[in-house]
């Protein structure tokens, strides 16, 4: 029998954080591809839907929203011009960036690219950029945290390259109800598109959350995010027959489950399920930084 040998560049794929320590085996009745879902009331936070809305994980490019707020809260002006340098490219995961060095766009249009298409190189210059440089916009990213009552998220930098960036559902959910304060927050968060100059050429960006582009949908704030540590992660404000409410998934299992698992949670919530079935999850183990 002949073998074929397997190529020397081959690495077996990482698993997330939560498919780690078990997350997935948690049974639910909606079966989410997502290990960690919560579904709360915008105006009381109280939870709708609830799974393993305590486990600590990683929170990849949800990151971003706390990096807004931040850089919202600094005062600095959205028209000044920032450039992007070498200290912007990712060391952590070694991603891609269509913005190279030398790029020089406004603060607003940073903070839209960051919040709308997850650029990691706009959201490091917008926390380089803040009084104190990149180690201050850190201390502020989790004072903040602090003040909005989030005791288990914790972060080391502002894209969420990092997994030691990490939150819970419970957490991100304050964090999301905060975020609908700033009005900049949900008209970038929200925008289907940006085209910028980038000194070298015309880019277009689109928003990552395929959802914004969907009639059926009404969205008024969004993030999305995924690291291998993370999995792929959601994070919504959605008004569904008048009622507005947060959406947190963690560690969906395919960059589309988590627009699938959103899409049942609604349509449990509009057939009464909240109402109907209160839900009750297992407790699950956490991670932390």
């Amino acid at each position: 029998m002949r073998v074929t040998a397997a190529p020397r560049d081959f690495t077996p794929a990482r698993v997330s954080i939560g498919q780690a320590i078990g997350l997935h085996a948690t049974d639910d009745p909606l079966d989410l591809r997502s290990s960690v879902a919560l579904v709360v009331d915008q105006r009381t936070g109280a939870p709708l839907f609830s799974k393993n809305a305590q486990a600590v994980l990683p929170i990849a490019s949800i990151t971003k929203l706390m990096t807004a707020l931040v850089v919202i809260d600094s005062g600095a002006p959205m028209g000044e011009t920032l450039e992007i340098t070498a200290a912007d490219i990712d060391t952590e995961k070694n991603s891609g960036s269509r913005l190279p060095p030398g790029t020089r766009l406004s603060r607003g249009e940073m903070l839209q690219l960051a919040l709308m298409s997850s650029e990691n190189r706009a959201a490091n210059a917008l926390g380089r950029n803040h009084p104190g440089g990149l180690r201050a916009f850190v201390d502020a990213m989790n004072t903040k945290a602090r003040a909005l009552g989030m005791p288990d998220t914790h972060f080391v930098e502002p894209t969420g390259l990092s997994s030691s960036n990490v939150s819970n559902a419970r957490d991100l959910s304050r964090m999301v109800r905060e975020a609908l304060e700033y009005p900049l927050v949900r008209q970038f968060s929200t925008a289907p598109g940006l085209t910028v100059d980038t000194g070298y050429r015309m880019v277009s960006y689109r928003n990552t959350n395929r959802l914004i582009s969907s009639p059926t949908w009404d969205i008024g704030l969004q993030k999305t995010g995924y690291i291998s540590e993370a999995g792929s992660c959601l994070v919504m404000q959605v008004s569904l027959d008048g009622q507005a409410v947060v959406m947190v998934l963690l560690d969906a299992t395919g960059p589309s489950s988590r627009f699938g698992d959103a899409q049942r949670l609604r349509e449990w919530l509009e057939h009464g399920g909240a109402r109907a079935a209160p839900m009750r999850t297992v407790a699950a183990p956490s991670f932390g930084s």
